[in-house]
């Protein structure tokens, strides 16, 4: 819930582009800040607390954000209200619950058996539902005006597949430093420094970027550093990886991730009308979770059998989960070349257009 609602405050809060552009980069850079501090301070809280402490933290965080946005968050509300749509809310989460649980369960079960192909075909069902229903809809919860905008429609594609990337990413490492290179959790944490300081160095810069030059020079950027981690390490991963490949991988990751979120959310809302510039927001910082999501699920799935075998059988399977990893990267670079041209754009200015024409009738009716 949160992710979503930060991303509609910088967008209702900084409307001029460029100063959107360089607040989203800030936001970013404390994403980076985040992922830095969470590794490391996770695994001192396993090592000297137990694991239940990692849940304990939330407390006081869930508390400040409490106290800090009753303080310090200015409300903001369209003209209209819009109401609740349960029947989309309900297709969303049989979309993404039934299609992640075939994902994980495939490997077990087997793509044939009765409990993946049902969940398959219920993930498919609630597809077809929301494209019939949600067009329907006043006020839907997924608006399928926004993807007439090939720059949105390219931005949120662009969000599921860097954060699919990510979970991968994070979901081999902590493996691979923890049961292969035998890290506790603390010097596995610490392993993760150099992606997560990269990505605080260089999402600022993301969004300065974006501002002075638009989307196309970070995305493509970020696309090709994603590419070359991914790689990297699926060209030379093995039990005895060098540290400084390893390192250097993380570096070029941590380069990446922090390149591509700010494009990823002023693409989303540039050009939206004010009142439906948080809603377009939220909806590419949804795709975020839902890339992270999956991403984890299949590599999951993917990484079932060599987990719990010995370490050659690992890294035999970590080579074609770095493979799919790589293939995210790829997306974002496609992606990023075509979805940030000058069709592209000219899609994103009729788009704006009939929807800000759409939404003043329907406040004037309502």
């Amino acid at each position: 819930m949160l992710n979503p609602v930060a991303m509609s405050i910088i967008s209702n809060t900084f409307t001029d582009p460029r100063e959107r552009a360089r607040a989203i980069g800030v936001w970013s850079g404390v994403v980076g800040i985040s992922m830095a501090a969470g590794p490391i301070i996770g695994g001192a809280l396993v090592e000297s607390a137990g694991w239940r402490a990692i849940f304990w933290i939330n407390v006081p965080i869930g508390l400040a954000a409490l106290f800090l946005t009753r303080r310090y968050v200015p409300e903001s509300r369209a003209p209209r209200a819009r109401r609740v749509d349960p029947v989309g809310q309900v297709l969303v989460v049989v979309l993404l619950a039934a299609l992640t649980y075939a994902i994980i369960e495939s490997p077990n079960l087997g793509w044939t058996s009765p409990v993946v192909a049902g969940c398959a075909a219920a993930a498919l069902c609630a597809l077809l539902g929301l494209l019939w229903y949600e067009p329907r809809r006043t006020d839907p919860l997924v608006d399928l005006r926004f993807f007439r905008s090939a720059p949105f429609s390219g931005a949120t594609v662009i969000a599921v597949a860097a954060f699919a990337g990510l979970g991968g990413f994070l979901f081999v490492s902590s493996l691979y430093l923890q049961d292969v290179r035998r890290l506790d959790p603390l010097h596995a944490g610490l392993f993760m420094l150099p992606m997560a300081v990269m990505a605080l160095l260089t999402a600022p810069v993301s969004g300065r970027m974006v501002a002075s030059r638009g989307p196309r020079t970070p995305l493509l950027l970020a696309g090709a550093a994603l590419c070359a981690s991914a790689l990297l390490q699926a060209l030379t991963y093995s039990e005895h990886l060098p540290v400084a490949v390893l390192v250097v991988a993380y570096l070029l990751f941590g380069t990446g991730f922090g390149l591509v979120n700010a494009p990823i959310t002023n693409t989303a809302v540039s050009g939206m009308p004010r009142s439906l510039a948080g809603v377009a927001a939220a909806v590419a910082s949804t795709s975020r979770q839902i890339g992270q999501s999956l991403g984890v699920a299949v590599i999951g799935a993917l990484m079932a059998g060599g987990a719990h075998a010995d370490a050659a059988a690992f890294t035999d399977a970590a080579r074609t989960a770095w493979w799919i990893v790589a293939g995210c990267g790829a997306a974002v670079l496609v992606m990023g070349t075509l979805t940030s041209g000058r069709w592209a754009r000219a899609t994103a200015r009729r788009t704006a257009k009939r929807l800000a024409a759409e939404e003043t009738k329907e406040t004037v009716n309502a």
